[in-house]
């Protein structure tokens, strides 16, 4: 049956391919050959028709596509140095008026995605947080979910109820040699899931009670590419029972990403959306293979706990995956139509 509050039987992670035009004008922009206004007006037309092509498909939760974004991530953190030498703050609202653009031309329910706070430390990193500022982490933590907060209560009070927290730093923990490495560069990776437990905690302290917020754990999407493999086995247990998120978008769209197994940890209140569609090539899965995959997964969490959708964004940068516009398309609604099969609704 469909459901009323997010995260949706079938839904999707967030961004979408860009227009030619928009990215061409983009360089324009940077180039100082057009005019910011010029760009504002292209990714107003962008987002209009990135909201058309979602609503078309049957989706329910409406994303801008991050069409005013080169990258997922960094467009939302203003320390392009990756040191931190002073206080974390948030002078002012980063993603406010995005989703307030967003919320006018659409209505459906409008999902605002931004980075989870656990890529703000692992962006920077114990060794670039100047000491005299945070001799320990603990006033880091407090200051930067602080700064979190203050986002989220002007994303609340502009009428955001579904959030979206993006995470590569949670998924990355999953792959051994990425661990390895990071104990060679002086970071533990246990105490970095623990620092990011605490973050996530503080930063979802006293949130309103019907506001959504899910998160995306990905292994990296770059044009099509990733970093990291390895099942969620490593951080399920911990993630699942003790982060305060409604629901969780997981990769499950090929072998990189293990089995299901690690599901049994996923407590009574939270979905989990199967990312069992690629966003990183083009061709057009089976809906009868994603059937098989959802009976799979129901072995470890109940049907009615499961949602479907593409296992990542098509753009998480500015350059977009290499698939096409209706391959796009076809994936969107390929998850629409199955959660009807399955669901009886979106």
């Amino acid at each position: 049956m469909a459901e009323s509050r997010p995260p949706f039987r079938a839904d999707h992670v967030g961004s979408l391919l860009r227009p030619a035009a928009l990215k061409a004008l983009r360089l324009e922009k940077e180039a100082g050959k057009a005019s910011a206004a010029q760009l504002a007006a292209a990714e107003d037309a962008a987002i209009r028709d990135g909201v058309k092509l979602q609503e078309e498909v049957g989706l329910r939760g409406i994303t801008d596509g991050e069409m005013r974004r080169k990258s997922w991530h960094m467009d939302f953190f203003t320390r392009p140095d990756l040191r931190l030498a002073g206080k974390v703050m948030r002078p002012h609202p980063i993603f406010v008026d995005a989703f307030t653009f967003l919320q006018s031309v659409t209505t459906r329910t409008a999902k605002l995605t931004m980075p989870s706070p656990s890529m703000f430390y692992t962006q920077v990193g114990r060794a670039n947080i100047d000491r005299l500022v945070y001799p320990d982490l603990d006033a880091f933590v407090e200051d930067l979910a602080a700064a979190y907060r203050a986002e989220i209560a002007d994303l609340y009070a502009a009428g955001c109820r579904y959030l979206q927290l993006d995470d590569v730093s949670l998924a990355y923990l999953c792959d051994q040699d990425m661990r390895a490495r990071q104990r060679e560069q002086g970071e533990d990776p246990d105490a970095q899931l623990e620092l990011s437990v605490k973050l996530i905690q503080a930063t979802l302290r006293d949130r309103p009670r019907d506001l959504t917020v899910c998160t995306h754990l990905c292994r990296g999407n770059f044009r099509s590419s990733w970093r990291a493999q390895g099942g969620y086995q490593a951080v399920a247990e911990t993630i699942f029972t003790r982060l305060p998120y409604d629901g969780f978008f997981l990769e499950f769209d090929d072998a990189r990403s293990g089995d299901f197994s690690p599901l049994r940890h996923v407590p009574k209140h939270a979905r989990v959306v199967l990312g069992l569609v690629t966003s990183k090539v083009g061709t057009l899965e089976r809906k009868d293979d994603l059937k098989r995959r959802l009976d799979e997964a129901s072995r470890y969490l109940p049907l009615e706990q499961l949602c479907v959708s593409p296992q990542c964004g098509f753009s998480s940068t500015v350059e977009g995956n290499d698939v096409g516009a209706t391959q796009q398309r076809g994936k969107l609604a390929l998850c629409v139509d199955l959660a009807q099969d399955v669901w009886g609704g979106v």
